[in-house]
């Protein structure tokens, strides 16, 4: 899963951060500069080589917005404006509730206009009876509308022991590109590494924030061993974070990576991690995408700024 604050305007996170961003807007002059001017920081896929975008996107909750037209043309805005700011991936699961047709209708508007470029569709088998798994698939593909997946994972680890066989065949075949397995809030760690170290998988999809660390301590460094691409959900903790910092003061540090909100620490801190490939944050405000993106511009922590980053976090 990925998260961001929930976006009704009348909520206090999103109030929050919507504060720090004005006044961000404010006192930065490099703002919009930095957006139209630096690339995104990329990173390769180990399998392949392949380059991707630090920050993609994640569809759960923000894009589960049934058949609300507004919403669903928000959340189309925010399609654009990701793709506009040079990102690829988007992430989303059959748990997600409509994210899968928002997501759809949101390629279908903007195909016309020449977007997306280079989307990196990155979907989720969930369903306990792994022979169902190939119409689960093929109903996800129909709703976003793409003649097949980027990268399929097994969602939360759910019956993998039959669905990574199917997705491997389909692997083989040339019906997805990248095989994955996920997981979200800290669960199964154990049976995680397991996975990693005994099956042929492309990707990971794990938790990973300023709070929740404990993927550092073994995981990351197996995807690093193993050659396994590694998408990082619930950078925000599903906007329990940003709710938490936003009563504090930016640190200095955070000029001298190029940061003026908590959202964009807090994603440098998770995606300047070596072993990370992508982050997933979601949301269904344009302001806020925009500054997302901007957290895969610039200067980025090193290994030594990451853990001041951690201890002052900590000192709070």
């Amino acid at each position: 899963m990925a998260e961001s604050p929930r976006c009704p305007p009348s909520r206090g996170g999103d109030l929050g951060r919507r504060q720090w961003l004005l006044a961000a807007v404010a006192a930065s002059w490099h703002g919009q500069g930095m957006a139209a001017s630096a690339p995104l920081l990329t990173r390769r896929i180990p399998s392949s080589g392949e380059a991707l975008p630090v920050i993609g996107l994640g569809s759960w909750i923000t894009f589960n917005v049934g058949n609300d037209v507004a919403a669903v043309a928000g959340c189309t805005e925010v399609v654009r404006a990701f793709f506009e700011a040079g990102g690829r991936m988007i992430d989303s699961s059959p748990m997600y509730g409509s994210s899968q047709p928002t997501i759809g209708q949101a390629l279908a508007k903007l195909k016309p206009t020449g977007l997306p470029a280079g989307l990196f569709s990155a979907e989720k088998v969930w369903v306990g009876d792994a022979a169902r798994g190939p119409a689960q698939m093929e109903a996800s593909r129909a709703f976003w509308g793409v003649p097949r997946f980027d990268l399929m994972q097994v969602h939360n680890l759910l019956a993998w022991q039959g669905h990574l066989p199917q997705l491997l065949a389909m692997k083989a075949e040339g019906r997805l590109r990248y095989v994955g397995i996920s997981t979200s809030e800290g669960r199964r760690h154990a049976e995680l590494e397991q996975i990693m170290r005994t099956q042929r998988i492309d990707f990971v999809q794990l938790s990973l924030n300023l709070l929740d660390r404990e993927a550092e301590q073994r995981l990351l460094p197996l995807a690093q061993e193993r050659g396994i691409a590694v998408i990082v959900n619930r950078p925000f903790r599903q906007g329990a974070l940003l709710e938490a910092l936003r009563r504090h003061r930016l640190p200095g540090w955070a000029a001298e990576i190029d940061c003026d909100s908590w959202a964009q620490v807090a994603l440098k801190f998770v995606v300047s991690h070596p072993a990370v490939t992508c982050a997933i944050p979601a949301t269904s405000q344009v302001v806020h995408l925009r500054q997302n993106m901007r957290a895969g511009q610039g200067r980025m922590p090193d290994a030594a700024l990451r853990a001041r980053i951690a201890a002052d976090l900590a000192a709070l």
